[in-house]
């Protein structure tokens, strides 16, 4: 059984500093807080296309174990490491992130996909997100309805943790705009 969700959510800012608030999101200091189930961030590669263009960007995240206490219990781990792939397509004005995970995959598996374009009816003042998201106990297969439960659990955690990037997101867009201002928070 695979647990999957989508959401979409419109910033009311212009593509480029969403772009920028995503890079900077879990750099600011006072994002920590909000985002506490992130443990550690760090940037394994990074090219950028000549040819294309394409800017190319390989990130370590390193998480709290998500999902119900009992995971930790079951595991052994309280972390959980995640590698996040980055295409940012300047000239189009796209930006994908995905993100899985690669320890735990015995236990679970969990894919995610971010995708910011310039929204359709005002592309140049707003961004449209679009997130996917899938989780899958792997072991409990044989318990379906024990296993749909574990997934629905992760899946109302991940998207509590959306939730939480999104206010991130928008904090950092208010940020971004007042520094382009010349007005210091």
């Amino acid at each position: 059984m695979v647990r999957a969700y989508s959401q979409e959510h419109t910033y009311k800012h212009p593509w480029e500093r969403v772009t920028t608030a995503s890079w900077r999101k879990f750099a600011d200091p006072e994002n920590k807080r909000v985002l506490s189930h992130i443990r550690a961030v760090d940037t394994l590669n990074h090219k950028l296309d000549s040819s294309s263009g394409k800017l190319y960007t390989t990130r370590a995240v390193t998480i709290h174990a998500p999902g119900p206490w009992f995971i930790s219990k079951i595991t052994g781990q309280d972390s959980c490491h995640c590698v996040e792939s980055t295409v940012v397509d300047a000239q189009s004005r796209s930006m994908q992130i995905s993100t899985r995970n690669i320890s735990l995959e015995k236990f679970i598996e969990v894919e995610e996909k971010i995708r910011y374009d310039p929204h359709p009816e005002n592309p140049n003042g707003w961004t449209i997100c679009r997130q996917e998201t899938s989780i899958r106990i792997k072991p409990l297969s044989a318990l379906a309805s024990m296993a749909e439960k574990i997934e629905q659990k992760c899946a109302e955690r991940f998207q509590q943790n959306s939730a939480k990037g999104r206010e991130v997101m928008e904090r950092m867009c208010k940020y971004l705009e007042t520094e382009s201002s010349g007005i210091s928070m």
